[in-house]
């Protein structure tokens, strides 16, 4: 209770109602900006009054938290920009799949996992009391999950005692991101998902879905995403899972593209900012021309969540994110 009320306490900071600065020294290519614009306005037009999206896994509260990231990548003023409504919606959308007795949002820990980076994005910059209890519970059912872990890291649910990489990659990230926005959270519990992540990892750096053996460039995306931020950027390991990125830069996810491109762009960000550049504009072009008039990408898993991931792999040209800080 005492960390709650701090919570709140902290909620009230002057940071609230802050816009993301602008970040006049990074020029944005008029490409990336005529994209981004018509993806968002694909995305605000589509919105439903309750804030989630039609279509499949539209009201997934994964997908309405990885399109309120593509809103808050590009700057967008939470509280009296142009999309300031949809992001409110979206983000009432996302606590009301809480639940209040544990703080699991959805029916799954990749949609909790979305969700509380999303929850610890807004916070601080969204005028929003809700957000501060909201977040610290969505922490703790983290927490909580990977204690009952034998793996020491996660799975569907918080009751899995089994892992994998690709949800163990979302809790990670999103517990980074919410000690980035003042949550406490354990280094041991950073500590235990890196060493499950590295269980996974084949001599030659691929990670795999729960072993070495089945190695692929999305998911040693997700890993090299997952150490840079924890700031473990050092040794072998992660050097081969670099190079083994580097190997596949022209690689596109058959069944899952727009999650690669998603978490791509973040690892060759973090990790060398050559490769991301090289990457980045290939990455400019392939978008360019599969994007549809209406601004939407087409994906078997639904346009909105296709749209959000397409535009957040373009988010490194604007860097306001703080989660795609260096």
């Amino acid at each position: 209770m005492k960390r709650y009320l701090l919570l709140i306490l902290i909620s009230s900071h002057s940071l609230w109602g802050q816009s993301f600065p602008r970040r006049e020294a990074n020029p944005i290519p008029p490409q990336v900006e005529a994209m981004y614009e018509k993806g968002l306005r694909y995305l605000a037009s589509e919105q439903t009054e309750g804030g989630h999206w039609n279509g499949r896994y539209g009201s997934e509260p994964g997908v309405v938290a990885l399109a309120t990231l593509a809103f808050l990548a590009r700057g967008e003023d939470p509280n009296y920009g142009p999309y300031a409504k949809n992001i409110s919606r979206a983000l009432n959308y996302l606590l009301s799949k809480q639940a209040s007795v544990n703080g699991y949002i959805g029916n799954s820990l990749y949609n909790h996992g979305f969700a509380t980076l999303a929850l610890a994005e807004s916070y601080g910059v969204v005028n929003d009391p809700r957000l501060a209890s909201a977040l610290s519970q969505a922490v703790d059912l983290i927490l909580s999950a990977q204690k009952n872990n034998r793996y020491g890291a996660w799975r569907y649910t918080p009751e899995s005692d089994d892992a994998d990489s690709t949800v163990a990659g979302c809790q990670i990230k999103a517990l980074l991101a919410a000690r980035n926005a003042g949550i406490p959270v354990p280094e041991e519990v950073i500590q235990k998902g890196l060493a499950y992540l590295k269980r996974c990892r084949s001599p030659r750096g691929g990670i795999g879905y729960n072993s070495p053996s089945s190695e692929k460039p999305t998911l040693t995306a997700i890993g090299v995403t997952c150490f840079a931020l924890a700031k473990q950027k050092e040794g072998k390991g992660f050097a081969a899972s670099v190079e083994y990125l580097r190997e596949h830069l022209n690689y596109r996810d058959p069944h899952y593209p727009f999650y690669f491109e998603y978490y791509m762009s973040q690892a060759l960000f973090q990790a060398d900012q050559e490769l991301w550049e090289n990457w980045n504009a290939k990455n400019i072009r392939y978008l360019s021309a599969s994007q549809l008039r209406n601004g939407s990408w087409p994906d078997s898993k639904g346009a909105p969540f296709a749209t959000a991931g397409a535009l957040l792999s373009l988010a490194l040209n604007y860097r306001f994110l703080p989660i795609y800080e260096k």
